[in-house]
């Protein structure tokens, strides 16, 4: 929540500058850019929102949290991107078909220059901290500032080779920005798809359930593993899974065992929130076709 409150106060900085020195500067790529930093200040505060509501625990009407605001919010940030694409595009095309173009003025590099440099140390970072909890979320907000580094890349671009050609080539500003609405499109659709995955309750990464077969394998009294599912709600994940005992234990032996499964799991594996764990017979290695855990 630290790194995306920085991300929202740095972009509201520099949207407003890159607006305002693009409009004096005569570069309309700069004032793209400038819009899809505003579009950032919007999808960081979607964030920082959909973050609160996804680390609020449990309650009567969400007995399993509130993390599928996670991806939500991510979902939001990815239509955001969207929009800010089609706008830039649909303004770039207008710019490019008006005839009279006046050369961006040069001071404008300086201003690109120094976006450049502060959009990608803000990728790196809010991406680091993103990895390091594995939230969408936060991870998309990173590709926002990568989006917008790369839009500041092509107005940079745009306006050298407008200032390099003089006169005539003031379009260079505007297809540049055009071409940075086509890149910032295609990472929207890179965000999109994995918050839309996990609101499906697509399956983790399968190391997850990997460890967590391992470990249930190794507590004493587990003869087999039948079924292991693994969902991902927010920050944590949920794990239902069957062990085989020995048929002629005890309930209360069978349960004790499961137990055993259980604290094993959460206690290796901090991520998971809780772990179901289903206890069947011996006999049912042989009828399922499983091996007995050595």
């Amino acid at each position: 929540m630290r790194s995306t409150l920085l991300g929202i106060l740095v972009n509201l900085g520099l949207s407003v500058t890159k607006i305002c020195t693009g409009i004096v500067g005569h570069s309309f790529a700069l004032v793209a850019d400038g819009l899809e930093s505003g579009a950032d200040v919007l999808s960081g505060g979607v964030v920082f929102f959909g973050l609160k509501i996804a680390v609020k625990p449990p309650d009567a009407d969400h007995p399993y949290g509130h993390g599928k605001a996670e991806p939500i919010a991510a979902l939001c940030v990815g239509l955001t991107l969207v929009a800010a694409a089609i706008t830039i595009m649909v303004e770039s095309i207008h710019e490019i078909r008006t005839p009279h173009h006046r050369l961006p003025s040069p001071y404008t590099l300086v201003v690109l220059a120094g976006v450049l440099i502060i959009k990608e140390l803000l990728f790196r970072h809010v991406g680091t901290v993103g990895e390091s909890i594995a939230s969408l979320a936060v991870k998309s907000d990173a590709w926002h500032h990568r989006s917008d580094a790369i839009t500041s890349a092509f107005a940079f671009l745009g306006i050298s080779i407008a200032l390099l050609g003089g006169p005539g080539w003031g379009r260079a500003d505007a297809w540049a920005a055009l071409c940075a609405g086509v890149v910032i499109l295609y990472n929207a659709w890179h965000q999109l798809r994995p918050a839309i995955l996990e609101l499906a309750d697509i399956a983790p990464d399968p190391d997850i359930r990997t460890s967590v077969k391992e470990i249930a394998a190794r507590v004493p009294g587990v003869l087999g593993l039948d079924k292991c599912f693994v969902r991902k709600m927010g920050f944590n994940f949920y794990v239902d899974l069957h062990i085989i005992v020995n048929g002629e234990l005890s309930v209360r032996e069978g349960h004790r065992i499961a137990h055993l499964v259980e604290d094993s799991v959460l206690k290796e594996l901090p991520q998971i929130s809780e772990v179901l764990v289903h206890v069947e017979p011996e006999e049912e290695l042989a009828a399922k076709g499983l091996a007995r855990v050595r």
